[in-house]
């Protein structure tokens, strides 16, 4: 590994939740405003959730769906199925960052799965964790018992998952984590940073800390996967672990931890965590009356930067992104305009995608927004893709956001094209 390599500072780790996950939004509110999961204004636990999972747990616990249950791998296959989730998506995880931390190490990492807004983890041998975005309330924490073969499994909302999801410091909102903790043998942590961080701005140097990772082109630079730590002499010593030498990878349904899937999935976990902070801050602001408009600028104005890439850590040039299987399942369904373009089309070379603007704006989580704040976060989209200069899109060249605009107003229903 490279000399110029981060500073970091040595942490012990204990369970960090499901690491389909992810850091809390950089938008969240100071320690001392109680806004979040145990303020009676949100409701966290009480109110009716619209969650995927929710739907699917119902059909579930109603014996409406029928899984394979004979082996864990195949009652995982059809989950993610079921789910619309592809397998593709698979990440490996070695650190114990997880309520099972007792099962993961670099023998046994824990495999994570996503799509635009449910995140599936599971440990070989253990149990399957879900996390599901609600529009209103956020991430939403569920747990499969562990698998009797012929058995279907019942699963649980597990608010335990809180703990390390929604923690005081980072304003109670139950949030998506992704940390890089480098572990040792037995999977606790050894180095661990870049904790109440997440997205697309986070230096590549920083992330993949207990991943595998492949998908890598020649040019990608070298980082913190596909490593442990040894102590030899009292002295930390960095050792390569590359995917399947210390496990068999018959255990999983992929051969593969990629690439492309982990800086996909640390935008989608960015911006979850910004939205739903931006949600709990606009409702606790509103209360008992309108938001005034310079506090819900300010609550949009972040967010429509961060949809567009503003922040985004560029990509070091041709041959940094390898062949990944995950490519044709992330464009598989992808809204496309007249002229063939959509926000699921991919540059791979400096930049994660080619038109910059985040496909999630079809996501569920964001259509499911309430109206008032929806309809403003419209609006400052179109104005930041409009002909004039604005703040959040500077960045842009005029013509990329002319296609952008273009590509919205085709696609996206409601979008108030101001350029029209």
């Amino acid at each position: 590994m490279p000399a110029s390599r981060p500073r970091l500072r040595r942490r012990t780790v204990a369970g960090l939740g499901l690491a389909a996950a992810l850091a809390a939004a950089a938008a969240a509110p100071a320690a001392d405003e109680n806004v979040g999961v145990e303020d009676p204004r949100h409701r966290y636990a009480a109110a009716p959730h619209r969650d995927r999972f929710a739907a699917f747990k119902a059909d579930w616990d109603a014996r409406r769906i029928v899984l394979r249950t004979d082996h864990e791998l195949d009652f995982l296959r059809s989950l993610l199925a079921a789910l619309e989730i592809p397998v593709s998506s698979q990440m490996l995880v070695t650190s114990a960052t997880s309520l099972q931390k007792g099962r993961i190490t670099p023998r046994n990492p824990r495999a994570l799965y996503f799509n635009d807004d449910t995140y599936v983890g599971f440990v070989p041998g253990g149990q399957i964790e879900v996390i599901s975005l609600d529009p209103e309330l956020g991430g939403i924490f569920y747990i499969f018992e562990r698998l009797a073969p012929g058995r279907p499994p019942a699963v649980d909302r597990a608010d335990d998952c809180l703990t390390c999801h929604a923690p005081f410091q980072l304003g109670q909102i139950p949030a998506l984590l992704v940390e890089s903790v480098v572990p040792g043998h037995s999977g606790g942590g050894e180095k661990a940073f870049r904790r109440g961080e997440s997205g697309h701005g986070v230096a590549l140097g920083d992330r993949f800390g207990g991943y595998h990772v492949t998908g890598a082109g020649p040019a990608f630079p070298r980082h913190w996967g596909d490593l442990i730590v040894e102590r030899k002499d009292g002295v930390a010593v960095e050792v390569p672990n590359p995917i399947g030498r210390r496990f068999d990878l018959a255990r999983y349904p992929a051969p593969t931890s990629d690439l492309l899937a982990q800086l996909l999935h640390e935008h989608q976990a960015g911006f979850a965590n910004r939205l739903m902070a931006a949600v709990y801050r606009w409702r606790a602001l509103g209360f008992a009356g309108s938001v005034p408009a310079a506090s819900l600028d300010a609550i949009v104005a972040p967010l429509v930067g961060y949809l567009l890439f503003a922040d985004e850590v560029p990509l070091p040039g041709p041959g940094a992104l390898g062949i990944s299987p995950f490519t044709a399942d992330f464009a598989a369904g992808a809204r496309r305009d007249p002229a063939g373009r959509a926000l699921r089309d991919l540059d791979g070379r400096t930049r994660l995608l080619r038109y910059r603007c985040s496909y999630l704006v079809y996501s569920a989580p964001f259509a499911g927004l309430p109206e008032p704040l929806r309809q403003p976060l419209l609006a400052r989209l179109a104005a930041a893709l409009a002909d004039g200069p604005d703040p959040v899109s500077r960045h842009l060249p005029a013509e990329e956001r002319m296609a952008i605009r273009e590509i919205l107003a085709a696609t996206l229903p409601g979008f108030p094209d101001a350029a029209r």
